[in-house]
């Protein structure tokens, strides 16, 4: 198998893990608080990536307190609120809405950029963004069949938005720290947030606020912190080491399809045409910002 071909397989596991998370996190919403379930992920992903890091010789830099800051907005983002609101969003809404709104993610750190770094936006971006918005406003529709709820789908696009501040902290970043020492350490950051909101969550709820985890939420988590956490880390690293940048960013499309696919099948939900409609858009949009300008530009 040429390298290229190899790259392609591991983006595709890669992302198909990605998509997997939403169902997971279905499931977790029904079993186990937030919080809780969150720094359980993070509890079962960080030995591995310790031994991995450990195992690979990764050097770690000494890094200003400046850039440690940065390190605890992110995991605080992208790690911890990512999870948490996913999981709160899908005690609302479908697994199948939910992959429809994750899959903006790549069109929300674009627009971010713009907003807080002052980018000047091109006009593929605001196809792309206009895309995207019908596409995230047409799952929102009321329908006969289905759980759709405004509220819940809204709880998700902030986990999206949550996890494009990590996208554009990590450039705020001043020493380059290798891809895995940052997982490792981003994790242990989102392990020390996570329970200590998870003490404070049980402190003020009481028992209502943790009741008995079910054996699905438990199993969901253990997956959630080994396999979409560590595994579709490495898998996106060695897809991405062997293929260029716009080729493994069109591969992010690959998520919310994969999210939707398995809310059908694992979950048995069901999709109707909006949603259909809105994942086409959703798709059309990531393509379009993926896509290069030129041809020029697909060869650089």
């Amino acid at each position: 198998m040429s390298q290229r071909l190899q790259g392609y397989f591991y983006l595709t596991l890669a992302m198909v893990t990605v998509g997997s998370t939403v169902v997971a996190s279905k499931v977790i919403a029904a079993g186990m608080p937030p919080f809780a379930a969150t720094a359980l992920r993070f509890a079962v992903a960080l030995p591995v990536f310790v031994v991995l890091m450990r195992l690979a010789g990764a050097a770690r830099p000494k890094l200003e307190a400046r850039d440690w800051a940065i390190m605890v907005l992110q995991s605080a983002a992208g790690s911890v609120g990512y999870t948490v609101l996913l999981i709160l969003g899908l005690r609302l809404t479908s697994a199948a809405d939910a992959g429809v709104v994750t899959g903006t993610l790549p069109i929300v750190a674009a627009a971010i950029s713009v907003i807080v770094l002052g980018e000047r936006p091109d006009r593929r971006l605001v196809f792309a963004v206009a895309l995207a918005a019908v596409g995230v406003l047409a799952i929102t529709v009321p329908t006969g069949g289905g759980m759709h709820s405004l509220v819940g789908n809204a709880l998700v696009f902030a986990a999206v938005v949550g996890e494009g501040l990590f996208i554009l902290l990590n450039k705020r970043m001043r020493v380059a720290i290798p891809p895995l020492v940052l997982s490792t350490w981003l994790t242990g950051i989102g392990l020390v947030l996570s329970g200590l909101a998870a003490v404070a969550e049980a402190a003020v709820g009481g028992s209502a606020a943790w009741p008995a985890a079910t054996p699905g939420a438990v199993l969901a988590i253990v997956y959630y912190g080994l396999v979409p956490t560590v595994g579709g880390f490495l898998a996106w690293y060695a897809g991405a080491a062997r293929v260029s940048g716009v080729e493994a960013s069109l591969f992010t499309a690959l998520a919310p399809v994969t999210a939707v696919l398995l809310a059908v099948a694992v979950l048995g939900e069901t999709i109707g045409s909006l949603q259909v409609a809105g994942i086409g858009l959703v798709l059309a949009a990531v393509l379009t910002l993926g896509l290069p300008r030129r041809t020029g530009d697909a060869a650089a």
